[in-house]
């Protein structure tokens, strides 16, 4: 890449700090061109990472900001290039003058992920970073900005290796065997690669098993709210939002339709997904939202069943029941706590893991309750590496076809093919990994990826 880019890298909205950064082979001689040091001679004289004061102009000379600079050469910067930033007030007006000064003396405008794409290209990431660097922006929850942060550090990236270097060890040992049979090398035994190839597949296995949670993490938990008409399901789904999301009258039947948002709560992110009141309905329209309701379980990983608190049980409270029950995991809620009603005892007896909660969804009381069981619901694993969880469909499915390689190599060894056939299935594995963290490249793959990242990174 020859050209040199520019962008601003921070929201283009009033803030204390705006940054403009510059990447390519002409870096430092446009911020000489726009910007005079207070102190001394050009960035251009300057030494690396160096902050210094001075001013920042446009290309007529008039003063745009009082700023500080600093410039980073090649091969020691983000990018591997030569690389500056301005570090500016955060104006959005005068942010926008700045970058058009750069434009007008040599630098074009980056495209989105594009700094980190030459950092790709240039070796200093491997995909799995680059990913993290992503997943790190989008972080909504704790537990996401840990497993970013752990990925960006190598965390997963060091798994992958483990397994390729284990292959590539076993491809290595079958060549030298095949291909100097002279040489006094031990010859490879059945059981010792069987039990390689076993190896390998285990780590695979965790490692695509890994996805379920990392997928929650980054993207959240679906999680259902259910419940018959006017048991509050909408209310209790405005309150945990903290504003009105969901229509709420006491006309039964309200919510004909399944409304998203995304949600933390107790540390955990949600999708959270209020539903349609679950009866035999006579309007077409309310069937087609109970329709959408029951689909909305079948793909929830977690079900809220809203019951009224202030009111028996029904049988339509007693089958809502039982649909959320068949869920991966349920929290039965009993809401209107603020109204005298039933108690604990008038419910089915649940599995010991199911959590039952007081609360009132209208005046808020209870919910900190609610809070407590996200996290005994979902706790953080102790035993688990932050970082090495898989987090998007890329990766699972090269996880996938890495896992299919080694069985059919295990299979091909069982069956007494030739060694060709079992180094062909070895191969297929390594470039199925290599294509995780980027050794093996593809261009559509990784456009795909840098369309996540936005401009300035």
């Amino acid at each position: 890449m020859n050209d040199t880019i520019a962008a601003i890298a921070t929201a283009l909205a009033p803030s204390a700090i705006g940054i403009l950064r510059l990447s390519g082979p002409e870096s430092v001689a446009v911020l000489d061109r726009v910007f005079t040091p207070a102190h001394g001679g050009p960035m251009s004289g300057r030494p690396d990472r160096a902050l210094v004061y001075g001013a920042l102009r446009d290309q007529d000379g008039q003063v745009l900001d009082y700023c500080l600079a600093t410039v980073s050469r090649a091969p020691h910067s983000y990018t591997g290039e030569d690389t500056a930033e301005l570090q500016c007030h955060g104006s959005p007006a005068a942010l926008v003058l700045a970058l058009e000064a750069l434009f007008a003396v040599g630098a074009r405008q980056a495209q989105a992920g594009e700094f980190t794409r030459r950092a790709f290209l240039a070796g200093k990431l491997d995909l799995t970073r680059t990913e993290a660097i992503a997943d790190l922006i989008h972080a909504e929850s704790p537990a996401a900005v840990r497993q970013a942060a752990g990925q960006l550090g190598g965390a997963l990236a060091g798994a992958i290796e483990e397994i390729y270097q284990s292959l590539t060890d076993l491809m290595a040992h079958f060549h030298a065997v095949l291909d100097y049979p002279d040489e006094d090398i031990q010859p490879f035994q059945a059981a010792e690669i069987s039990a390689a190839l076993t190896a390998a597949g285990d780590k695979l296995d965790r490692l695509a098993g890994s996805y379920r949670r990392g997928r929650a993490l980054m993207e959240g938990v679906p999680c259902a709210i259910i419940g018959r008409p006017n048991a509050g399901k909408s209310t209790l789904f405005n309150s945990l939002l903290g504003y009105d999301r969901a229509i709420v009258t006491p006309i039964a039947g309200t919510t004909r339709d399944t409304v998203e948002e995304r949600l933390n709560l107790g540390g955990v992110l949600l999708r959270l997904i209020d539903t349609a009141g679950l009866r035999e309905a006579d309007d077409q329209v309310e069937r087609l939202g109970v329709e959408r309701s029951r689909a909305a379980v079948e793909q929830a990983e977690l079900v809220l069943v809203v019951l009224d608190g202030s009111r028996s049980l029904t049988q339509e409270d007693r089958e809502v029941l039982a649909l959320g029950l068949s869920a991966p995991r349920c929290v039965v809620i009993l809401n209107k706590d603020d109204l005298p009603g039933q108690e604990e005892a008038e419910l089915p007896q649940l599995p010991v893991q199911v959590p039952v909660v007081r609360l009132s969804a209208l005046t808020g009381d209870g919910v900190d309750q609610l809070e407590l069981a996200m996290e005994n619901l979902f706790p953080d694993d102790p035993g688990a590496r932050p970082g090495a969880l898989l987090t998007n469909a890329r990766q699972v499915q090269a996880a996938h076809r890495a896992r299919q390689a080694v069985s059919r190599a295990a299979q091909a060894l069982r069956d007494g093919m030739p060694p060709d056939a079992v180094l062909s299935d070895v191969e297929q594995a390594l470039t199925a990994l290599g294509e995780l963290t980027g050794r093996v490249v593809r261009e559509d793959v990784t456009a795909r990826i840098f369309e996540r990242f936005c401009v300035g990174k």
